[in-house]
């Protein structure tokens, strides 16, 4: 089946259903290997599949287009069965400051598909709305400024191509919600009906001290249809940010109710009621919060700029999503990789609590080598994450209790992936490894990708795709029928 966004639907869990997937490969002697594509050379973005295209970002390092030159950030649209490229989506850096949009790096928010619609964050904090057929059925609007969008502000407007993305409307969130945003623009839009839910990456400025929008909401609603804004947060989050905003929805059913899960760059949970479908149009709304859950509440809460760079003392936030699993939330947290302390946990959160649950919500609390990028995988009662002290885990989904840990070569940025009864992850040294997913630790192959890896394996149509920071690789087990052919 497809994978049209970023994790399990709604609950954001890092699993697939996937089966008859390998359980090794070679990138080097192309074992395995169906086909891979060129990503430039900073690509941070996971695969999503959808309807025979494969979306994946990548940077401007290596042209495709000879019109388009210079650092853009780059959405790729990738035909599923062969890797060529169909279209892509070439935005020019924000400004002058790289800690705004940081250069040479690849698009990083990973699409979420409807039907013949993509929804994505471009590295300008922009929210599109793109055409998945790209231009090949012409420029449907009501956007049409394609051409001015790729050359950048200050350059004459590009000829449109059948090779660029068809953007259908724009919402520009710096400008429209006053965001100030950070380093990189990393956002998973959880679509939920009529609407789509999108963390806005507010964040601190480049002396790392100052929030320059703390007005500025962390959490949007838009209709997706027309890009307008429905709703945002009101929590006031901005002033006890520590860093940026970076982790996406999900959303699960608790009593009957419908509730938003979202993470704050202040370390907080956050439950709001989802919206309902037949909300009439009228002024932006402010979402209503009924839970809330303090992941560290002996951390400082106050001046928490005064903590960048202390090791040992510091606030915590969260980089990962949420996931939602038979009414708990499995979220990591901790100091910040960069600025923080070195502390981190694994969490177990009871979602069934109403209104401040910091007290009473924890059901169990793991701690993790350091802070940790990733999305946990919840599957058959077990607990799979991977951290930035390059350790993979293997916990008891009920209770906490540690099976077993594996020490890789590095860090990890992306997220586990348990599907067909295997567990992959890699790091950011390149090294990939495929276990069974199993209460007993075994490694199943481990595999030199050739360079360093930052994102999450996907599944899709029996097809493992895993990205580095320069290739994409599409990986399918060959039967024996197929080797002697040559033919999948």
């Amino acid at each position: 089946m497809d994978q049209p966004q970023w994790g399990e639907r709604f609950t954001r869990n890092m699993v697939s259903a996937e089966k008859d997937l390998p359980a090794r490969f070679d990138p080097e002697s192309g074992e395995n290997v169906l086909w891979s594509a060129d990503l430039g050379t900073d690509n941070y973005s996971s695969p999503i599949v959808a309807d025979g295209r494969v979306y994946i970002g990548a940077n401007n390092a290596r042209p495709r287009d000879p019109r388009i030159q210079g650092d853009r950030a780059v959405l790729l649209c990738l035909e599923e069965g062969s890797g060529e490229l169909q279209w892509q989506l070439a935005v020019p850096r924000l400004g002058d400051d790289p800690y705004m949009d940081w250069p040479r790096i690849g698009m990083c928010s990973p699409p979420t598909v409807d039907g013949d619609r993509l929804y994505t964050v471009t590295n300008r904090f922009e929210v599109v709305c793109l055409d998945v057929h790209g231009q090949s059925d012409g420029n449907d609007g009501p956007y049409q400024d394609e051409g001015r969008h790729t050359a950048g502000p200050d350059e004459p407007p590009l000829e449109v191509t059948e090779k660029d993305a068809d953007i259908l409307w724009l919402f520009d969130m710096p400008q429209e919600v006053g965001s100030y945003p950070h380093d990189g623009a990393h956002a998973s839009i959880l679509l939920d009906g009529r609407f789509l839910y999108v963390n806005t990456g507010n964040g601190v400025d480049n002396t790392h001290r100052k929030i320059r929008a703390p007005e500025a909401p962390s959490l949007i609603v838009l209709d997706k249809q027309t890009g307008r804004l429905v709703a945002q947060d009101g929590e006031r989050i901005g002033p006890r940010i520590f860093h940026a905003t970076w982790s996406s929805p999900a959303l699960g059913a608790i009593g009957g109710k419908r509730v938003v899960f979202f993470a704050g760059g202040d370390g907080v949970l956050y439950g709001f009621e989802a919206l309902p479908q037949d909300l009439p149009e009228g002024p932006v709304r402010t979402l209503k919060r009924v839970w809330r859950f303090d992941c560290d509440p002996q951390a400082p809460k106050e001046g928490v700029h005064q903590y960048v760079g202390n090791r040992r003392l510091s606030p915590s936030n969260i980089k990962s999503m949420p996931v939602f699993q038979n009414g708990r939330i499995y979220v990591t947290v901790g100091g910040d990789i960069w600025w923080g302390k070195r502390e981190a946990w694994l969490q177990c959160i009871d979602a069934r609590e109403e209104g401040d649950a910091t007290e009473t919500g924890l059901l169990w609390s793991y701690p993790l080598q350091e802070h940790c990028c990733s999305t946990p995988s919840i599957a058959e009662g077990l607990a799979f994450v991977a951290d930035c002290g390059r350790t993979v885990h293997c916990v008891d989904a009920e209770t906490g209790r540690p099976y077993w840990t594996h020490t890789m070569r590095g860090d990890a940025f992306g997220s586990t992936l348990v599907a067909d009864g295997k567990a992959y992850v890699g790091s950011r040294r390149g090294d990939f490894y495929i276990f069974a997913a199993g209460k007993e630790k075994r490694i199943l192959a481990e595999i030199d990708l050739g360079s360093p890896t930052a994102s999450t394996p996907t599944a899709a149509n029996g097809v493992l795709y895993v990205a580095t920071l320069t290739r994409l690789f599409a990986v399918k087990e060959k039967r024996a029928s197929e080797i002697a052919t040559g033919r999948p």
